[in-house]
């Protein structure tokens, strides 16, 4: 377990909680360049602008996690708290059991929210879901046009099925 996390030291204490940072030499983490240039991230083909994460900029720390797990949440800190100093934005990721899936994770997180920070309106993230809420609204409004039809055959079958009306 030890090789796959990369070794830690301690930033400082604040209220009893001890904040972490990984060591600046990590290769998979550290960017080539510093600043905000595009990179693209695996698994993610559509959104390819996203800013680089220098861990010069990050604080990372490692608290207990919360929510459905008993024993294995309460007794572990592989829940990640990862801040960007100069936005001040806070990342907060305990989607698995797992610290390094956690880290990756967060950082994933943080660049996305990097990129709604430095961009706004004009950011990839915001962009696809606006698209996203576009789909499925329209997917609604066909699903409703398509109940009101259904409706309405069904009307028109129950009126020409009425007793009297039936031709002689």
């Amino acid at each position: 377990m030890s090789e796959l996390i990369p070794p830690v030291r301690i930033l400082y204490n604040v209220c009893s909680r001890v904040i972490w940072r990984g060591p600046p030499s990590t290769p998979l983490l550290k960017p080539p360049t510093a600043g905000l240039t595009c990179v693209l991230t695996v698994g993610k083909k559509d959104l390819t602008n996203l800013p680089v994460l220098s861990e010069d900029e990050l604080e990372e720390q490692f608290v207990r996690g919360s929510g459905p797990g008993g024993q294995a949440t309460n007794k572990t800190s592989n829940c990640v708290v990862l801040k960007h100093i100069p936005t001040g934005i806070v990342v907060k990721c305990h989607q698995t059991r797992s610290v390094d899936i956690n880290r990756k994770r967060a950082r994933d997180i943080m660049r996305e929210k990097l990129d709604v920070h430095y961009k706004g309106e004009l950011s990839e993230v915001l962009m696809k879901k606006k698209e996203a809420v576009k789909r499925k609204q329209e997917q609604r409004r066909k699903a409703n046009e398509n109940l009101e039809r259904k409706r309405l055959f069904k009307e028109a079958l129950a009126a020409d099925s009425e007793p009297g009306k039936g031709t002689v």
